[in-house]
């Protein structure tokens, strides 16, 4: 393990750490505020500064940038300048719509094409899975670059909005990402997958994003804001990529969010005849709230689960993520059940 990643990855949290009061400063100034409006999904009590992904994207470019000027760290395997370039577009991209979006509070319709040209931007540069691995044999999957393309567009979109719909509690999507970012880390520094530009990569990422948290974690200072809380999703999907496509493993690490958010866009679409991106109160973490539970309490727990998730794939072949994965689903729809029950015997006693 080298000693420099540690001092770039040190790099990447003074960067965004420093950048952040001066980010919050601005936002304040612009008038990119998230001022409670009295919609039942919001928990904040007073006005909080916006563009906090702003910090996160510079804490992870700069380095990034001031490593592919000086060395080839970050080019010495299968990942390509170009790569790299297509990333800092993509991320640059959602950047630009996010600050649109909180200034303006575009409609859904609008802000979801800022996440797909960073998508195809990030595919048009060479971001791409080749093959997957079979978990039922020991040949894999080899794809065509159509398929290539479409598999890890789409692949991106469905992290994107994972992150951007967890992003509901003071650090809870920058908490949960950076467990993903530091579990591609370690899978990175095995024997097995030994990657040492990803390992880079992906510590550089944990850097800027513990820096983020330390200023979101309740009570939140600043919020990722639009752009910030699709970038998370944008950065670790591409790390899942080009580590190798490490699809499983933060598929894992993210299971719980990425189930939730499946069973609220069935229930909003097939359920309630609304639109998938209609806000609510119905998340997994607004019901656990609801049951007494604190927001550090609710952001911890999450944490916990996404790490001893990410922990089990270092294990784990691909067949037993596959029932892992399964398990955790099982669970969850037995403890949501449970949520949905208890809150409404509350609701019907509180009558």
């Amino acid at each position: 393990m080298q000693f420099f990643w540690f001092l770039w990855a040190g790099l990447g949290f003074l960067v965004a750490f420093l950048a952040i009061p001066l980010i919050a400063r601005f936002a304040e100034r612009a008038g990119v505020v998230a001022r409670p409006s009295g919609h039942p999904k919001e928990v904040h009590k007073s006005p909080v500064p916006l563009l906090g992904g702003l910090a996160v994207f510079l804490g992870v470019g700069v380095p990034l940038l001031l490593i592919l000027a000086t060395s080839d760290a970050l080019t010495d395997g299968l990942i390509h300048a170009s790569h790299y370039l297509g990333f800092l577009l993509g991320g640059a991209v959602l950047m630009i719509g996010g600050f649109l979006d909180d200034k303006y509070n575009l409609p859904p319709k609008v802000t979801i094409l800022f996440p797909m040209i960073a998508a195809a931007t990030a595919v048009l540069f060479g971001i791409g899975v080749d093959r997957l691995t079979n978990p039922f044999g020991e040949t894999p999957f080899f794809l065509a670059d159509w398929q290539s393309s479409l598999l890890t567009f789409v692949w991106l979109m469905v992290v994107m909005y994972t992150t951007k719909f967890l992003d509901g509690l003071d650090g809870l999507a920058s908490g949960v990402s950076g467990i993903g970012a530091f579990m591609m880390f370690l899978l990175a520094v095995t024997v097995t997958y030994f990657q040492p530009d990803v390992a880079l990569f992906s510590l550089i990422a944990v850097g800027a994003l513990a820096a983020f948290f330390v200023w979101n974690f309740h009570p939140a200072v600043i919020f990722l804001g639009e752009g910030g809380s699709t970038y998370v999703g944008f950065l670790l999907g591409v790390l899942s990529v080009i580590g190798g496509a490490k699809l499983g493993t933060l598929l894992l690490v993210l299971a719980i969010p990425f189930l939730d958010v499946l069973w609220v866009v069935l229930r909003r679409v097939f359920v309630e005849h609304k639109s998938p991106t209609s806000g609510d109160r119905k998340h997994l973490h607004h019901r656990l709230l609801d049951l007494g539970l604190s927001q550090r309490q609710v952001v911890v727990l999450y944490v916990g689960v996404a790490a001893a998730s990410g922990m089990s794939t270092l294990l784990l072949q691909s067949r037993d993520k596959i029932i892992t994965f399964g398990v955790i689903a099982t669970l969850m729809i037995i403890a949501a059940t449970y949520i949905v029950i208890t809150s409404r015997k509350r609701l019907e006693h509180n009558v």
